[in-house]
């Protein structure tokens, strides 16, 4: 049996009639028909569609590169305002809420604290506490499970669009249990309501709920990109590519400078558990390197459980570093609307990571030092999980 999202269990409650709604969405937010929550709204009897709102790349996804803004628009079928999110405001403003009764905010989310989304919906939250609106948020599964974290912990003084609350990397929560985090734990006080889905376990992976996979962003392709994403995503931070241009984002990395069977090899040597690296030579057709030959490597993992995808990035980073000491870059800001700290900072959450690279701490002893956080988190996070 497939896994009932929340907004399937929202609209048969029919808790909306009678209201005009506002709904924070993209292409990724469908039924289990690939029936679009925006078109069920419409049909939906008593329900009137007042305002779309669009996450990072647009409320149709259409923009394919990160950090480009969208507009707002018109959506001339609909005949509703559609606005911007990803914009010259990332929260909704008063006049953007006006009319409305309540805000619905149905985003999939992929399980990485390093992803835009979450934040547009703790953003929408605020906006909604502040002008005494409802907030509903349908529960989507976390694509990756919601049983493991991993990763450091974002400390104070780095918060940014990437990472709004001290969470790991990979935080093992759905949408909707990161929501009610937000708001109880971190204090942002909406009038939440949080819609659960019907039948997901928390070990499951994406591939195992019977839902259909639409891309939650352009760079997003697959559940295997979303698997390696928790880590991979940190490359961003350096001038190597991580992969956008290619059909194999966060899978495929690398730079021209890069021997591909040298750094794999070298990789691969780690012994790290549930992957392989495959050496790989590609060419980005844009961003970073677009039209050169990037080496490097593939992440093929051979073990979803056992793969570690932060420590295996960090991994990565470390033997490209070793690679080409006189080449190898962080990059420099700005990045998500953070002018001044760098950007594998703002990733990472605090400096530290890229100060052990620096000084040669081996990925595994990395690793080690994330424990102790990624503990004390588990206690503030094990009274919210919903399944």
């Amino acid at each position: 049996m497939s896994v009932i999202p929340g907004l399937t269990s929202l609209l048969a409650s029919r808790r909306l009639d009678g209201l005009r709604v506002g709904l924070v969405c993209n292409p990724a937010s469908v039924d289990a028909n690939l029936d679009h929550a925006a078109d069920l709204l419409l049909r939906a009897p008593g329900v009137t569609l007042g305002a779309l709102f669009g996450p990072q790349h647009g409320f149709r996804a259409d923009l394919q590169d990160n950090m480009i803004e969208s507009p707002h628009a018109t959506d001339a079928r609909r005949r509703v305002p559609v606005y911007s999110l990803y914009s010259e405001t990332r929260e909704p403003t008063a006049a953007m809420l006006r009319g409305l009764d309540v805000l619905v905010i149905d985003l999939q989310d992929v399980g990485a604290r390093i992803y835009t989304f979450v934040y547009t919906m703790a953003n929408c939250l605020r906006a909604a506490a502040r002008h005494g609106l409802p907030a509903i948020v349908c529960d989507r599964p976390n694509p990756v499970g919601g049983d493991a974290l991993e990763g450091p912990m974002l400390e104070p003084g780095y918060e940014s669009f990437v990472g709004q609350f001290p969470i790991p990397m990979r935080h093992g929560m759905t949408i909707g249990e990161l929501a009610a985090l937000f708001n109880d734990h971190f204090g942002i006080g909406a009038d939440l309501t949080v819609v659960r889905m019907e039948g997901w376990a928390r070990g499951q992976y994406f591939d195992q709920t019977g839902l259909p996979w639409v891309m939650p962003s352009p760079n997003m392709p697959t559940l295997e990109t979303a698997i390696v994403y928790p880590g991979a995503v940190l490359v961003e931070g350096t001038q190597v590519s991580e992969g956008r241009g290619t059909t194999r984002p966060f899978e495929l990395l690398g730079a021209p400078w890069v021997d591909a069977e040298r750094v794999s090899a070298d990789l691969n040597g780690l012994g790290l558990g549930g992957v392989r690296f495959r050496p790989a030579v590609f060419e980005p057709t844009f961003h970073k390197f677009a039209r050169e030959s990037c080496g490097g490597c593939q992440i093929h993992v051979t073990d979803r459980r056992a793969f570690r995808p932060v420590l295996a990035a960090v991994a990565v980073l470390a033997a490209f570093r070793r690679a080409g000491l006189d080449r190898f870059a962080w990059r420099q800001p700005p990045y998500e609307y953070e002018h001044d700290k760098m950007p594998i900072d703002i990733l990472a959450g605090s400096p530290a990571l890229r100060e052990q690279i620096e000084s040669g701490v081996p990925a595994r002893e990395i690793a080690a030092s994330w424990d102790g956080p990624v503990s004390a988190f588990e206690s503030i996070r094990r009274p919210r999980l919903m399944y």
